[in-house]
């Protein structure tokens, strides 16, 4: 009787959750979620793969969570650039927020995300984001990340290489030079 009134309890939230007008996903299982669906080692790949039935924009739930997914360049420039208010108040993810403290333009909330936001749009095209020279360093940077994180021949590294590169990338914009990773001027 417990078990049944467990399910049912489930499925009444899984109707509400739908009545909440989030895009569609992958339908979720008790207690997981959508989390049996993602690799842990690829969750780039998992929910590209996942975006190939639901499209650019779909929910998955991770555990209870509910996340709403963008994928590809237009998805993501027309929820920041038409939709933004939507994103302000959306809560921490831990992980992020353990990285960045609720600081910058992907991890912030409310009223600071909003305000980091127009800064680094206005900034951003008065540097000429969109021409050449932006992609140009954005793409260079890139190339320098990823000969990183590939000498760690899969092994871990710190979380504090991924907050160095938008840095570096703004740095190679603004002054014209990027710095290596472990310059410690760069480090401080």
């Amino acid at each position: 009787c417990a078990l049944l009134l467990s399910a049912a309890l489930y499925v009444l939230k899984v109707f509400k959750q739908l009545a909440l007008n989030l895009p569609p996903g992958p339908f979720p299982l008790p207690i997981i979620g959508n989390l049996h669906l993602l690799d842990i080692r690829r969750q780039d790949k998992s929910l590209m793969k996942i975006s190939e039935k639901y499209g650019p924009v779909f929910t998955v739930h991770l555990g209870f969570q509910k996340v709403v997914v963008l994928t590809g360049y237009e998805a993501v420039k027309d929820a920041l650039l038409n939709t933004a208010d939507v994103f302000a108040d959306r809560p921490a993810i831990p992980i992020f927020y353990h990285i960045q403290h609720g600081n910058g333009v992907f991890f912030s909330s409310q009223e600071l995300w909003k305000t980091t936001r127009r800064f680094t749009i206005a900034t951003m095209r008065d540097l000429g984001m969109g021409k050449h020279l932006g992609e140009e360093r954005m793409l260079e940077e890139l190339h320098f990340l990823i000969e990183l994180i590939k000498s760690f021949r899969g092994g871990p590294f710190q979380l504090r290489f991924l907050n160095m590169a938008p840095t570096n990338i703004t740095f190679a914009i603004l002054f014209g030079k990027r710095f290596d990773y472990e310059d410690p001027t760069f480090l401080t």
